[in-house]
């Protein structure tokens, strides 16, 4: 048995993660190499104090455990973590700019949303600020889309009523013969902008 080989094996055996065939291998390579009989015992003891001191109600100073700690091997998982970046780093360098692009995607997303207002007899329609308003008593023929902004009927709307990003509130006195529809365009919005990106890199 290798050294590296019994020294991944010494963090499962004190793990009681062993299989009793390698536990078999592994006291065999300590009884015949002083070097890991060594390193083993080192370990051993740093997890013995490590239980002793979780089992004892007296707080350890922060410098003994800063000491203890830099002492103990990695976790598993993060030490597959590392690995796995290692070995994919084309991979992880994508992944980490598609992240950062989504992350910019989502900012212009929420700068460039301007109020949208869309069908027939928009003169019948109120506009204050970013609320669009279908007063009691009037009639919109037609479809009406609203984006980026609320949408309030109380009258009636002869036709579709899509709300895109945005909120609707329909009254007791409003009538909508057609469906009415709530998007949330953002998801749409952000692949569209991913896709458009390397569409233009890949033609560059």
């Amino acid at each position: 048995m290798e050294c590296k080989l019994a020294v991944s094996m010494m963090h499962d055996y004190l793990d009681d993660d062993l299989p009793e065939q390698q536990q078999r291998e592994l006291k065999e390579h300590l009884l015949s190499c002083p070097e890991c009989r060594a390193k083993f015992n080192e370990l051993e003891q740093t997890d013995m104090l490590m239980f002793s001191l979780m089992h004892q109600s007296p707080v350890a100073s922060e410098d003994l455990v800063g000491r203890i700690m830099n002492s103990l091997p990695k976790s598993k998982k993060e030490k597959r973590f590392i690995t796995w970046i290692k070995r994919h780093p084309a991979l992880t360098a994508a992944s980490i700019f598609i992240l950062v692009m989504l992350m910019s995607s989502v900012s212009f997303w929420n700068q460039d949303r301007q109020l949208v207002v869309r069908g027939t007899n928009l003169d019948q329609v109120v506009i204050k600020g970013d609320t669009v308003i279908v007063p009691s008593g009037k009639i919109i023929t037609g479809d009406l889309t609203v984006e980026n902004g609320k949408t309030q009927v109380y009258g009636e709307v002869n036709g579709n009523v899509t709300v895109i990003d945005g909120s609707l509130y329909q009254a007791s006195t409003a009538h909508i013969s057609g469906q009415v529809k709530s998007i949330d365009q953002a998801v749409g919005w952000i692949w569209y902008k991913v896709t458009n990106m390397f569409s233009e890199v890949a033609y560059r």
